[in-house]
């Protein structure tokens, strides 16, 4: 006997899944999430999924009467649900969605990534092997998600001239993601290229297959410009850089008071406690220092709201929107979830306990950079963290696939952590 569908049940399983996913989608990139707050989060958006899914046709209309939203939350849970059914009529208004929506394709592939590779072979089969550019698209991006090759595929896309931009941007990703070697001549092809996404990514998995030369100077050049590269772009340079190189490269950065937020992240990439103490100088700096105090973490380990290092909110600094009508600047704060760093604590703590950080090395959460600690920071580490560490352990070993740290966390991430050799 069929359980009897509540209406208003369905409808709050729809907008919590939606509404959950949107959290989750930036709690991925978040500095306050570890990943047992992720595995949390995920069951969460898990039991609204179970709740759509028991209802059946009920469940499945409401999503579908949510895509005219357009937004990328209401496609995740309608992905799911159709990608699980392996029908192309429910597929089919997804993809017409994403196609009038193209910022909503960030929910189809994260619904490709949550779903186990079983649910998601004919699918992704038939788009692979698609004249449709867009499902091509999505087909390679369901086989990134989970470290699965492509083949001929992810080739094609990056040898056709006729590709189009978004499938380009893609295979390159996608390529050093996971450490395509005999695909970097390919690659290679599209350092120059005008379309920003494609360069950016051309140099990102360049350097990821073992190429660093031109592809760093395109990295610097995407820094200086001030790109949406501008973040990723820093990260992967000054870890692949050789350490003089790049200590001589933020010294130069440190002359142009626009690149000074930069120089504050970069000391945290670089990792060397020799800039310890000018972190904590730009900790007094109302707008530099919560930044400085994330760079200070990454480097000694230490989580300032837990230990008591934290302080207040400077008097009179604002951030972000706020309510004055005519602010035209509606950017949110990025430093939102960072604390606020007391200098006078940070520095008390440093004073007893900085000879156990010798200058001249790298550091990351307050130990050496070694792959055994990149395996403790992906298990322990928020989520910014788990990101950096990711990246070294990738620059130490150039065979292994880049780690996933926006997969699941219950349990694709716990899985790849048991296969890596992670505690």
């Amino acid at each position: 006997m069929k359980a009897a569908v509540i209406p208003v049940i369905v409808e709050q399983h729809a907008e919590e899944a939606a509404f959950l996913w949107i959290l989750r989608s930036h709690a991925v990139h978040a500095p306050h999430y570890k990943l047992k707050d992720l595995a949390k989060l995920d069951n969460r958006v898990e039991g609204h999924l179970d709740g759509l899914r028991i209802a059946g046709d009920d469940g499945w209309k409401r999503v579908e009467r949510a895509l005219a939203i357009g937004e990328a939350g209401e496609v995740f849970a309608a992905a799911v649900l159709a990608l699980e059914s392996r029908n192309p009529d429910q597929l089919q208004p997804i993809l017409e969605t994403v196609e009038k929506n193209p910022e909503s394709d960030r929910g189809l592939i994260s619904a490709l990534g949550w779903l186990e590779p079983p649910k998601l072979a004919g699918t992704v089969k038939a788009w692979l092997l698609s004249d449709s550019v867009q499902q091509k698209q999505f087909g390679i991006a369901a086989c990134a998600a989970h470290r699965v090759n492509p083949g001929r595929a992810l080739d094609a896309a990056l040898l056709d001239e006729q590709s189009s931009p978004g499938l380009i941007a893609a295979a390159l990703r996608t390529a050093g993601q996971l450490r395509r070697k005999d695909l970097l001549h390919a690659v290679r092809r599209h350092l120059s290229a005008e379309d920003e996404a494609i360069r950016f990514w051309a140099a990102w998995s360049s350097i990821l297959l073992g190429d660093v030369g031109a592809a760093l100077d395109c990295m610097k050049s995407l820094v200086v410009t001030g790109t949406r590269f501008r973040g990723r772009a820093l990260g992967i340079l000054l870890r692949w850089m050789d350490r003089d190189s790049a200590v001589r490269w933020l010294k130069s950065m440190a002359r142009y008071p626009q690149w000074h937020r930069d120089l504050v992240t970069g000391a945290g990439i670089l990792g060397d406690s020799f800039y310890v103490p000018w972190l904590i100088k730009q900790m007094e700096i109302p707008v530099f220092a919560r930044p400085a105090g994330e760079a200070f973490s990454q480097i000694t380990g230490v989580d300032i709201a837990y230990e008591d290092l934290d302080g207040e909110r400077p008097e009179g600094f604002e951030s972000g929107p706020t309510e004055n009508p005519e602010d035209e600047d509606v950017a949110m704060d990025p430093d939102e979830d960072l604390p606020w760093p007391d200098p006078e604590k940070i520095l008390g703590w440093w004073e007893r306990n900085g000879a156990r950080f010798p200058p001249g090395h790298r550091y990351l959460w307050g130990g050496p950079i070694t792959v055994e600690q990149c395996r403790t920071v992906l298990l322990e580490g928020y989520q910014r963290q788990r990101a950096a560490a990711a990246l070294e352990l990738a620059r130490m070993q150039s065979g292994s696939p880049l780690f996933e740290t926006c997969a699941p966390g219950g349990r694709q991430q716990m899985h790849l952590l048991a296969m890596s050799g992670g505690r």
